[in-house]
């Protein structure tokens, strides 16, 4: 008996184990203390570990198992790391420049493997093609034309690798070649084939980056008249009652949402809240984030950082007729234009008991706080960019999005720019 209870122990004491490790080790200047592990689920980065600086670097135990991309995110330097595991553990090193991660280097097998297989890819997408131009001008035994030829020998000869001990690897590099590469003279993959492709392929579809690239691929290949007619054979073959079907949903609305394809997101997310199944994670938070800036819904409150121009606590504690929401960046090229109108028509809508509450996706303090002083209105930030809480909540795919509420914080307009905002309000 006695002996049954401690094989009993260490078996859970096997099962409670962290699957693999993640050490990284940071240079002494990159001030940083904080640090959250992410790992992948379609496009969504899913935070699952936090860690503290201890000796210039940072330990993470993962107790799932996992294979595909991971992340770590620095909030203090909103700097991140990205790296692959094979539910095996993981080592890195980076430098630092201006205060953010500068160049990664990669310390266990299966990262040298994979980043070493991305670099010759970049190369031969991007590099090779010019050499044969330039070869042609150098003679094969002149120490250039050598040279040259050596390198173009080396671009077209496949880093070796034991493809059965790296299942994600060989995964992620065969469907990259096939489904995203730009390689002169290959053939692209028609509609049928990625349908195909993500109906058969396995889980590491959902860690490996790839979803989304090959949904737009997709998209691309379908003109505007027959999007609905590919969309619905695609969501037929993978099946939206799966949680495969469920997150390539989910995808498709984010993406229809991204490209202003407003009948498709209508359409495809009224399909996904008619579902009597049981929906994952990834497409509740999808609809969730919806449903949290629909016509007519009470917009969620939010509870302000360090705002500027206002003495509210919280964006339902500023007092309006209506408030003008805009989710902004300085680097935003599109914001910048858009901001300069909304400069100009401030005090009129000041005028008429319409304030600007703007949210600002920057990362770097000192751009946001040049840009910022120039701006009249409402204006806050966490400087987390694309990390930002407020991207979820009020469900943020782009730069600028605009949103206006009325006196009691109901969502009334979903405008596309500035001068639909003010055609709304009959201010044009």
């Amino acid at each position: 008996m006695k002996n049954i209870i401690v094989l009993s122990l260490l078996f859970f004491a096997a099962f409670f184990k962290a699957q693999f490790s993640v050490n990284v080790k940071a240079p002494s200047d990159f001030n940083a203390s904080e640090a959250y592990l992410y790992k992948l689920n379609g496009s969504k980065d899913l935070i699952i570990d936090k860690a503290i600086k201890k000796n210039n670097a940072w330990d993470f135990n993962v107790k799932e198992k996992y294979e595909g991309m991971m992340k770590i995110f620095f909030p203090e330097a909103n700097s991140s790391v990205s790296f692959v595991t094979e539910n095996s553990n993981v080592s890195l090193s980076f430098t630092s420049k201006n205060g953010k991660v500068a160049k990664t280097d990669y310390l266990d097998d299966v990262n040298k493997i994979f980043y070493g297989l991305q670099d010759q890819q970049k190369k031969k997408e991007q590099i090779l093609p010019a050499l044969y131009q330039i070869v042609t001008f150098y003679r094969e035994d002149s120490p250039f034309g050598k040279a040259l030829n050596d390198e173009i020998n080396n671009l077209n000869s496949p880093i070796q690798y034991n493809k059965s001990e790296h299942t994600f690897i060989d995964y992620y590099v065969n469907n990259y070649s096939k489904f995203l590469s730009e390689t002169a003279g290959v053939k692209s993959p028609n509609n049928d084939d990625i349908i195909n492709f993500l109906n058969t392929s396995n889980n590491f579809l959902e860690t490996s980056s790839l979803l989304r690239p090959i949904l737009i691929s997709f998209l691309s290949n379908s003109n505007k008249a027959s999007l609905n007619v590919e969309t619905d054979k695609l969501l037929k073959t993978v099946n939206i009652e799966t949680p495969r079907g469920q997150t390539v949903l989910s995808e498709l609305i984010d993406i229809f949402d991204v490209y202003s394809l407003k009948d498709l997101k209508t359409k495809y997310l009224a399909e996904a809240k008619a579902l009597k199944c049981t929906i994952n994670e990834r497409l509740s938070g999808t609809i969730k984030s919806n449903d949290n800036t629909a016509i007519g819904a009470v917009i969620p409150n939010y509870k302000f950082l360090s705002p500027l121009n206002t003495k509210a606590k919280s964006l339902h504690e500023v007092k309006a007729d209506k408030k003008v929401l805009i989710f902004w960046a300085s680097t935003c090229p599109h914001c910048e234009k858009e901001i300069g109108e909304m400069i100009t028509k401030y005090a009129e809508l000041k005028s008429k008991n319409i304030e600007v509450v703007g949210f600002s996706l920057d990362t770097d303090k000192t751009a946001y706080a040049d840009k910022v002083k120039l701006l009249p209105w409402i204006n806050d930030t966490e400087l987390k960019g694309w990390y930002s809480s407020y991207v979820e909540t009020y469900n943020i795919h782009a730069t600028p999005t605009f949103y206006v509420v009325d006196a009691s914080n109901k969502i009334v307009a979903t405008p596309d720019n500035f001068l639909e905002v003010l055609n709304f309000l009959g201010l044009k």
